[in-house]
Order: structure tokens, then C-alpha cells, then sequence
């Protein structure tokens, strides 16, 4: 009986760890203004990510997504307005659900025509901001942002969603979202209007680790 007992209590103990070690793991990442220190950070490339949404023939909207977005964040907390952000989305690497429609994006023009939208070898979009406004957890991010060989003004809605440092590289990390609309008939993509929408939206979600 006894052995049956000290069996019965290895058995306990094993099934119960895990989850005692789960309860004990705690959330890297804190929404909290505290943590973040001055400094230069580079955008965790593997999961920034930007997604974009437009009308498709006024039935519903379509989806679709940026990745691997570089770039750099200098900030200090005692004094946000002279933050600086400077993002690199590769828009060769657009992604969609559709595997016809990514294709479409990115192929070349008909006899040697101009692309619907991106085509094959399409140069990097760039976000260079120019002023920053904060207001509390949040601030508006002013900046240029260069499209399809068009440089256009436009502004983030830009919110802080945590800090702390990663476990794996124990880098300090700063968490973003930010969203804004923009025209794409503005930056030389008119493929399709009006029955394909004009505006763009552009969801943003960019980690900064510090350097």
C-alpha cells in the first residue's frame, strides 16, 4: 500500500508541474511607459508585420499582408516628440490568401506593359517620419511614405502596446500597432477603380528591439 502511495504522489507531482510552471511563466511584455529606455532599436523583422484591406466590387473587403519590415526606432521617454522611425516594407514578399490574386500583384505587365499593381521586381515602400505627437499611450506619426516610385505625406495612429525583454535574446523590446488610410491611386496603382476600392487600409504591428 504504501508503494501504491508513493506511486500515486510521483504520478501528482508529474502532472502537475507543467502547469505549475505555467501559472509561474509571466508575460514579457507590459504596457508600461516605465520600461522603455532611451535609445536606437531595430524592428524584429520575423514579427513585424503590415496588413492591408480594400473593397473588393463593393460586396467585401479584401485581405492581404506585408512582412519581414525593417527599420529603426531612436526614442527617449523624456522627450517623445523628437522620436524618429524609419520602416522598410518589402513589397515583393505580399502575401495574400489567393495564391492567383498574390500572383496578379506581383507579374509583369501585358507586351510590355505597365503592371496592374506591383509587378515582378517591385522596390521596397519606405516610412520616414517627419514629426511625432504624443498623447499619453498613444501619438500621431507624420511622416513620407514612398510607394511604387511616389513619395506621399501621411499620418499613423500610432499606440504603444508593451516593453520589456524578450526571453530568448533578453534584448529589450518596444511593441507598436498603428493604422491609416491611404489612396493607392495617390501612389500610381489605379488598376481596377472604382470597382476595386481606392482606399487602403494599412494595419501595423512592429516590435523594436534595442540595440
Amino acid at each position: 500500500m504504501r508503494h501504491i502511495k508513493k506511486i500515486a504522489t510521483i504520478a501528482a507531482i508529474a502532472i502537475s508541474a507543467p502547469l505549475i510552471a505555467q501559472q509561474a511563466m509571466q508575460v514579457p511584455g507590459k504596457a508600461d511607459p516605465a520600461r522603455v529606455t532611451a535609445g536606437t532599436y531595430v524592428a524584429d523583422s520575423g514579427h513585424s508585420l503590415i496588413g492591408w484591406e480594400v473593397n473588393h466590387f463593393g460586396f467585401n473587403d479584401y485581405y492581404g499582408l506585408f512582412g519581414d519590415v525593417a527599420g529603426t526606432l531612436t526614442i527617449d521617454p523624456a522627450n517623445l516628440a523628437a522620436a524618429k522611425v524609419d520602416v522598410t516594407i518589402p513589397v515583393s514578399k505580399v502575401t495574400t490568401a489567393s495564391a492567383g490574386l498574390t500572383s496578379h500583384l506581383l507579374r509583369a505587365g501585358k507586351d510590355g506593359g505597365k503592371p496592374d499593381f506591383f509587378g515582378p521586381a517591385p522596390a521596397d515602400a519606405r516610412f520616414v517620419s517627419t514629426k511625432v505627437v504624443p498623447k499619453g499611450m498613444t501619438a500621431m506619426i507624420t511622416g513620407n511614405l514612398t510607394l511604387n516610385g511616389v513619395t506621399k505625406e501621411v499620418t499613423l495612429e500610432a499606440e504603444f502596446t508593451g516593453a520589456g525583454a524578450n526571453p530568448f535574446n533578453k534584448k529589450e523590446t518596444i511593441g507598436f500597432e498603428a493604422e491609416t488610410e491611404i489612396k493607392r491611386s495617390d501612389f500610381g496603382i489605379a488598376y481596377g477603380l472604382p470597382v476595386i476600392g481606392d482606399e487602403v487600409e494599412l494595419d501595423i504591428s512592429v516590435a523594436f528591439e534595442k540595440q
